[in-house]
């Protein structure tokens, strides 16, 4: 099966049922999976127009949107590869992908238009530009209104000759290059294939145990692969609706009027979604009590309700998630699940199963996909490595990068785990991050930032080797902490006196101290250094590490 076909297959056996709701000019509208198609259909005859063949790359540079669905089966629907690009990426990491993988036309947004006439010159293989939301008739030379060319391409895109009909990828061939989130330097396109995206796809949907009555609520950019795999594609696969939320801000009032039943999310998102409704809660003595005194579930009831009443599930991906916003929303009643995947692989490896789920863990590994530890040490800790159908071909045109990760078919991660007695997979950290003190011992930077983050003080934390200038084996542990401003904003106001940093720093450091207690004393930092600002982050909101170092002068 191709992604292709998932589409035809839907459209052919449940024509009317909605496969898109979003909300324009403040109506919410519905979209049938029909209706979807002949969508389709018209973004494949316009890209035919333009001279785009099987092979050529076509990118979509685009916040999420209902059209991003027509956009993107349309251009895979003809054997042509598309590159979904983060909008929010800078001028220079835009160039980078467009010149790395060829891109021959892009699909952009009015607002985001201006990148490409910056980058003028540059793009020598960029032919045709294709202009979203645009009220301009007049465009320079080499752009093109989506609406125009939707109107003008109508009649033959409803015709048998349509390209749709004509041209067809096969299995093997490329659907996607995704470019990582660049952690560690340049972003390399990994290579996904239509089976990669469908064996992942079906691991996935016998995971989670999806059926056709279901609702997912899309809060998660497309470019990004997890937001990819399990709302662009798992959903038309298993023929059910995606509610598109309006933005971010709107979530649990978009939720409210579009009763989902499923919720994935980033544990940022989930995280903060928790604080409001605790919150909420909090400023309500009753509510307040019931939840302290084993009536939480009596309060969730009326959390339920106000997110729509039917949300089954909540699953959390892309970064790890506190076991204690776990635990939280158990105690309101709610299902959460976590799993674990890389873009390279589909991206998901493992999921909690929601009948079975062990928090502290990633869960068991989906259908088709096998994982082992590589090279384990006496606790059982190695390298995960992934084998399946869902493993990429290798990065675009980076053939020495593809041999650092795959060999004889195994992925390697660079993820360090080790499988618990049940057999569910925990995750250690990153191999790159690792620290090894002058004993020998291995110490786990994420373990020591879970730890520290259980302080109300902490925002958020880094764990780093260093070494003092002396010294030129092992390493000691460092920390970086970034304080919580609006948990000392609110201090200051109960105090009615303002907080010097040097205030700050002292109760940040004894209450780290505190937290740190439970580690073993050669995990604990032997520095913490303070900074006020946050860290830079990817557009997926992970922490680049490679940016930032303990001061050994301090």
């Amino acid at each position: 099966m191709t992604i292709k076909d998932i589409l035809n297959r839907a459209a052919d056996e449940s024509p009317e049922r909605v496969a898109l709701k979003y909300k324009r000019g403040g109506t919410w509208q519905t979209i049938t999976f029909s209706g979807l198609r002949e969508r389709t259909w018209r973004v494949s005859e316009m890209l035919s127009r333009l001279g785009v063949k099987s092979g050529d790359r076509v990118a979509i540079f685009r916040e999420n949107s209902p059209e991003w669905y027509e956009l993107y089966y349309g251009i895979v629907g003809i054997g042509a590869i598309a590159v979904p690009v983060d909008v929010k990426l800078r001028e220079i990491e835009v160039a980078h992908i467009f010149h790395d993988c060829g891109v021959s036309v892009v699909f952009s947004s009015a607002k985001n238009v201006d990148v490409f006439t910056g980058l003028d010159g540059q793009l020598h293989e960029l032919r045709s530009v294709v202009v979203l939301d645009s009220s301009d008739g007049n465009l320079p030379d080499g752009q093109w209104s989506y609406d125009r060319l939707f109107e003008e391409v109508s009649e033959t895109s409803l015709s048998e000759a349509r390209a749709f009909d004509q041209l067809a990828p096969a299995a093997d061939s490329p659907a996607s290059f995704i470019y990582t989130s660049g952690t560690t330097g340049r972003q390399k396109g990994a290579v996904l294939t239509h089976r990669n995206f469908m064996s992942n796809v079906e691991g996935v949907a016998k995971a989670i145990d999806i059926h056709k009555t279901d609702n997912f609520m899309l809060v998660l950019p497309l470019h990004h692969s997890f937001a990819f795999t399990t709302m662009l594609l798992l959903p038309i696969y298993s023929q059910c609706q995606v509610s598109l939320v309006e933005s971010l801000k709107t979530i649990q009032a978009n939720m409210a009027d579009c009763s989902p039943t499923v919720l994935l999310a980033v544990p940022l998102l989930i995280e903060k979604m928790l604080a409001r409704i605790l919150a909420g809660i909090n400023a309500k003595r009753v509510a307040k009590l019931m939840y302290r005194y084993g009536l939480a579930k009596v309060v969730g009831r009326k959390v339920h309700q106000g997110l729509g009443g039917a949300l089954r599930l909540i699953v959390s991906g892309s970064a790890p998630i506190s076991p204690a916003t776990l635990h939280a929303w158990n105690k309101l009643g709610f299902d959460i699940a976590e799993g674990y995947g890389i873009t390279e692989t589909a991206p998901v490896l493992t999921f909690n199963p929601p009948g079975a789920p062990r928090v502290g863990t990633v869960g068991l590994p989906i259908s088709g996909v096998e994982i082992r530890i590589d090279d384990p040490n006496s606790e059982g800790v190695g390298e995960i490595v992934a084998h399946g159908e869902n493993v990429m071909q290798g990065y675009y045109n980076n053939p020495e990068e593809t041999e650092k990760v795959l060999k004889d078919g195994w992925y390697h991660t660079g993820d360090l785990g080790h499988f618990d007695e049940k057999g569910y997979l925990v995750i250690s950290g990153r191999k790159k991050s690792l620290i090894v003190n002058r004993e020998g011992k291995n110490i786990y930077p994420e373990e020591i930032e879970r730890t520290v983050l259980k302080s109300e003080y902490v925002l958020e934390c880094l764990a780093l080797g260093y070494r003092e200038p002396n010294e030129d084996t092992g390493e000691r542990v460092g920390l970086l902490v970034v304080p919580n401003q609006e948990v000392f904003d609110s201090m200051e106001d109960r105090r009615g006196q303002r907080l010097t940093d040097r205030q700050i720093e002292e109760l940040v450091r004894g209450d780290i101290r505190h937290q740190l207690a439970e580690l073993s004393d050669y995990k604990r930092p032997r520095k913490i250094q303070i900074r006020f600002e946050e860290f830079e982050k990817t557009t997926t909101q992970k922490i680049k590490r490679y940016l930032y170092a303990i001061d050994t002068t301090a």
